[in-house]
């Protein structure tokens, strides 16, 4: 006879497998878990990611064959406006629901990102959340289409599983200790056209930048007492600082202000402005360094309660850029897949290799978790 733990160990796995979305991250699953759920998804192999737009001049991307449509039912969004943007112009699916390939497709053609930049913010997030078997990324959250939640430890999938592509200290986007990480937040919009006013004679530029990152990281601590800053966060809180400047001002203006009327419907409803033109030339996150040099603060996080900032001396900085990728290799990736086998071994390792495409023009050593395969 079966002992209750037993049976209901066997009823949770079941259900995982029935229950389980195309694009729910594995990270964190059991070995038994995974074990039941693999087989019964349908496994596409990796594509590479695309290599650098041949055209990089500014050309319109809000045009006949991408026009902005409204949510349907069921459709993802999430916490990166960019991601949301290109969806909703269909630069990339409309359900929110890509391939880590199609995302560096879409940032590439719809904003003109640097390839490098494309790949290793693509593939850091999808190993974490995405799914490596089925190759698919939400770049939200669940849907009701795909029936009731994973169980824990699961990470349910999609760009709103907080500390990694995104977290605290965000522009326009809450931390998750408050409750929602993803949706569109008018305070701290508001915050944002404050700062645009007072800074930068009501438009969004560097200037601001530098003072609404510190701004953002001051109101976490003071009011998060789970408030994390480091690594890869660290680095990704100052980059979205940037991309506003980078991405969302208009190819054929030079002039790095951006409108805040303009801000508003990217942030708040992913949508590009009538007749609007990417950028001129690649880009990224340039103009990172003079934010951070403005109010520079070591990564770390709040410990035990709100106002106890303390440093980590184990996370990367800016002045260790190779030990972000080691880190998110060896201990984040290692941490949430640490005894890999089979097909779930074999898309591990496509997939490092395909973020190790990313900064491999940096200088860093490749590290190889799961060996060489």
């Amino acid at each position: 006879m079966f002992s209750v733990p037993l049976l209901t160990t066997v009823i949770s796995l079941c259900y995982t497998t029935l229950a389980f979305p195309s694009y729910g991250s594995l990270a964190g699953l059991s070995k038994e878990q995974r074990d039941w759920i693999i087989p019964t998804l349908q496994q596409q192999a990796p594509i590479p990611p695309p290599g650098p737009l041949k055209d990089t001049s500014a050309k319109l991307v809000n045009d006949a064959a991408h026009p902005w449509k409204p949510l349907r039912k069921g459709d993802m969004r999430g916490p990166c406006p960019a991601l949301n943007t290109l969806a909703s112009h269909g630069w990339l699916p409309r359900n929110g629901i890509a391939t880590p390939a199609q995302i560096v497709d879409a940032v590439q053609e719809g904003f003109n990102m640097e390839n490098g930049l494309a790949i290793f913010a693509t593939y850091a997030a999808f190993l974490v959340d995405g799914n490596v078997i089925t190759n698919q990324l939400s770049i939200g959250g669940k849907s009701k289409l795909t029936g009731p939640d994973p169980p824990a430890p699961a990470i349910v999938g999609g760009l709103n599983t907080p500390g990694v592509f995104e977290g605290d200290a965000s522009m326009t986007r809450g931390d998750a200790f408050f409750g929602d990480n993803h949706d569109f937040n008018e305070t701290l919009f508001n915050e944002f056209v404050d700062f645009s006013n007072r800074f930068g004679g009501g438009k969004y530029n560097l200037t601001v930048a530098g003072e609404l990152r510190f701004q953002r990281i001051k109101d976490s601590i003071a009011t998060n007492p789970n408030f994390s800053f480091v690594s890869p966060r660290y680095f990704t809180a100052y980059a979205e600082s940037t991309f506003p400047i980078n991405f969302f001002i208009d190819g054929r203006q030079t002039d790095g202000q951006l409108d805040l009327n303009v801000a508003r419907n990217f942030f708040q409803n992913s949508r590009m402005p009538d007749g609007f033109f990417r950028h001129n030339g690649t880009s990224g996150a340039q103009g990172i360094d003079s934010i951070v040099e403005v109010h520079p603060i070591e990564p770390g996080s709040n410990v035990g309660c709100v106002g106890n900032y303390v440093v980590d001396p184990t996370s990367a900085n800016f002045s260790q850029f190779c030990l972000l990728y080691t880190n998110f290799v060896g201990k984040t990736i290692g941490g949430l897949y640490p005894n890999p086998t089979g097909v779930l071994r074999k898309a591990l390792n496509t997939n490092l290799d395909f973020l190790f495409r990313g900064v491999s023009d940096s200088g860093c050593i490749q590290v190889f978790p799961y060996g060489k395969s």
